[in-house]
């Protein structure tokens, strides 16, 4: 493993240093003045670049990671499970880059587990393998960039533990869930089974998912809020119908925002909303989108089945600019539409 600094000493941090020399006068036995404020500042750390091209490489610089650090790998196969529990900031994150021919094979377990690693960038590379694609736990403001995700057991990509303000975007998830449960979802937000994951403001945009996905492509759960799903195109091909995967995307959090995805190939509906706890799947607002039902044989074949709609209670906001092809209609009947 190579490690190169990038970036030299800020000027400022230099002058902080000169400003401990003794000056002119002091040389010449003189008593120095009082020293500025400013030399008891700390000197910043130099951001590095942690070039990578074995697996064993990269478990090191994953464990060894400061915050500011970039973690770059050369193409090829890293085998094994990796996993990142150092915490950046925002103002400094940790990056792991690479292009999509760096590829994550896990035998087992998951590809990459971001454990409590907030504020880091995942970009370019490819996962693949094992039981579970990317996986984040409790870890704020990850960003996954432009990763590809396939070949896996269950789920591709996974917030949970309360993990914050994640963003997934441009991105390619496929072929999941090939052990056939059901349980292959493109990208999985929450837990089931309670309300005390609050992975809360999660963003899905401009991904491509499926063909192959063994479950819904988005799966949002009850007790996380905010969650924003823009941009994307779907694909059902994969959806198996077991635990009711029969629909692109599966909303049983609140306040969603669903809007100019493209959809085709489904079972069922294209999207659907559940409370599975009371007071949640609500709030969600359909804009822009377009559906193609063409071919799905389920008993509703609605582009939106809102199985929990209450106008005081349990709202939901469907646009006109919607547009479905196929199937029965935009919306169950009784829910208003634009």
């Amino acid at each position: 493993m190579r490690t190169r600094f990038l970036l030299p000493l800020p000027a400022a941090a230099l002058l902080s240093v000169g400003a401990l020399l003794p000056d002119s006068a002091s040389a010449h036995g003189s008593t120095p003045g009082p020293a500025p404020a400013s030399a008891s500042a700390v000197i910043p750390v130099p951001a590095r670049t942690i070039e990578v091209s074995t697996a064993a490489q990269l478990k090191s610089a994953l464990s060894a990671a400061k915050p500011g650090d970039t973690i770059r790998l050369a193409d090829g196969a890293y085998k094994g499970n990796f996993k990142a529990a150092t915490a950046a900031g925002a103002s400094a994150r940790i990056t792991l880059t690479g292009s999509a021919k760096a590829v994550l094979t896990a035998g087992g377990g998951y590809g990459l587990h971001l454990n409590g690693a907030s504020y880091w960038t995942v970009r370019g590379i490819t996962v693949t393998g094992g039981q579970k694609g990317i996986v984040t736990d409790a870890a704020n403001g990850v960003v996954l960039d432009s990763v590809t995700v396939h070949g896996l057991d269950m789920e591709g990509v996974h917030f949970r533990k309360s993990s914050k303000d994640g963003v997934i975007k441009d991105s390619r998830i496929y072929d999941t869930g090939r052990d056939g449960s059901g349980m292959g979802e493109g990208v999985y937000v929450g837990s089931a089974g309670g309300t005390g994951d609050k992975s809360d403001n999660v963003q899905i945009l401009r991904n491509t998912i499926g063909p192959g996905v063994g479950g819904e492509n988005i799966d949002i759960k009850e007790g996380t809020t905010g969650a924003k799903i823009i941009g994307n195109t779907f694909d059902g091909s994969g959806l198996t119908g077991a635990h009711y995967d029969d629909s692109w995307a599966d909303i049983k959090g609140n306040k969603v925002l669903v809007e100019g995805n493209t959809g085709k190939h489904t079972r069922n509906n294209g999207y659907e909303t559940h409370s599975q706890q009371p007071g949640w799947g609500c709030g969600t607002v359909f804009r822009g989108n377009r559906s193609d039902l063409s071919g799905a044989s389920g008993p509703n074949r609605y582009s939106f089945h809102i199985t929990n709609y209450n106008a005081s209670n349990c709202p939901v906001t469907i646009s006109g600019d919607n547009a479905v092809t196929g199937g029965r209609g935009t919306a169950t009947p009784g829910v208003p539409v634009g």
